[in-house]
């Protein structure tokens, strides 16, 4: 891991003040409130938080995907090479989406078509952004399998998604994904649903390969430890806003948020004893359609004090590139022995 992303003159993506929601009968649910954040060329970017913070709703607002009805992207800008995303046809988006960014899901058997062969999913995107066709799309195909660690590659072009495991549905997710080598790729929790061992293995891939791409990457998960290892720079999110922001290794080793302590904390360790409890964060995300008045984690914050009740902290800089959303940032940067360090 690297703390420092590579010289560009501007970034390759630019999030700003992006605000989506959703319509229910219940009224309107904010579920991304304000976010602003870049991703450099050829950097690896980590968005992180329980379920519910926004992040998978800030990864589909910049792919357009966010089913409306019920969800609309309200305001904001989404800047992909100096082009607001948000201000194009959708004949134009199509043409960014796997050219220029290209994305995995979560989950690959509904992400791929049951019915339609392997090879039959990776040679589209090639016809589309690309032009190729019958023998060369084939052969582009059977090279992206063999390049994500599929064995009898051409054979496996005539399968079907059942016919794959867990961990080769996803090795083929990736290989659709980077077909066109697009310059950002967004791995949203794309390894959740797989045991532990593949897991490693295709992060391992994706980090590999998008450095030999030259491509940046945008990982989304819950899961610190994969951070930790891939991330250059990370976003903590939490009720659909980023509450803390800089590099892994300022956040890791400083926390100035108590939201990432409470993340942070509740990580088990394999350094200590097999006994010892987690420190879990109390209490429970609050409904975004019923926000608290001031900061939204001040009911579960240890620090919190009236101001947090009665304000919400804007996002400032606290260091070198680190911007945190907390009134007691200071004091919980100060009184909190993180043991990561």
């Amino acid at each position: 891991m690297t703390s420092d992303s590579p010289a560009t003159s501007s970034p390759l993506l630019q999030v700003r003040d992006l605000r989506t929601s959703f319509n229910t009968p219940a009224g309107k649910i904010p579920a991304v409130s304000g976010v602003s954040f870049d991703v450099n060329h050829g950097e690896t970017l980590g968005l992180v938080g329980e379920s519910g913070c926004g992040k998978s709703v800030s990864a589909l607002s910049i792919m357009r995907l966010v089913p409306n009805p019920p969800g609309v992207i309200e305001s904001g800008e989404i800047l992909f090479e100096g082009v607001d995303l948000l201000k194009i046809s959708d004949k134009e988006m199509q043409s960014v989406r796997g050219a220029g960014i290209g994305m995995i899901f979560q989950e690959p058997m509904s992400s791929l078509n049951p019915v339609l062969t392997i090879g039959r999913q990776i040679t589209e995107p090639l016809g589309v952004h690309l032009g190729l066709s019958g023998a060369a799309a084939e052969n582009r195909a059977a090279e992206l399998l063999e390049m994500v660690g599929i064995a009898d590659s051409r054979r496996r072009l005539g399968d079907h998604p059942h016919q794959l495991s867990g961990g080769q549905r996803q090795r083929v997710m990736i290989a659709i994904a980077l077909s066109c080598e697009p310059k950002l790729l967004i791995a949203d929790e794309a390894t959740t649903a797989l045991d532990v061992t593949i897991q490693a293995q295709i992060l391992e891939l994706m980090k590999n390969l998008t450095t030999q791409l030259g491509t940046a990457l945008m990982i989304i998960t819950h899961n610190l430890g994969i951070i930790a290892r891939y991330a250059d720079r990370l976003n903590v999110m939490y009720a659909g806003k980023i509450r803390e922001s800089g590099t892994a290794e300022q956040v890791y080793m400083q926390p100035s948020h108590p939201y990432t302590v409470g993340l942070l904390n509740s990580v088990p360790r394999l350094d200590r004893p097999a006994s010892e409890r987690l420190d879990p964060i109390e209490g429970e995300i609050p409904d975004p359609a019923n926000l608290p008045a001031g900061c939204a984690f001040a009911p579960r914050c240890r620090w919190a004090t009236s101001e947090c009740e009665r304000s919400e902290p804007a996002l400032e800089q606290v260091g070198d590139r680190q911007l945190v959303a907390c009134f007691e940032s200071k004091t919980v940067s100060d009184s909190v022995e993180i043991a990561w360090k």
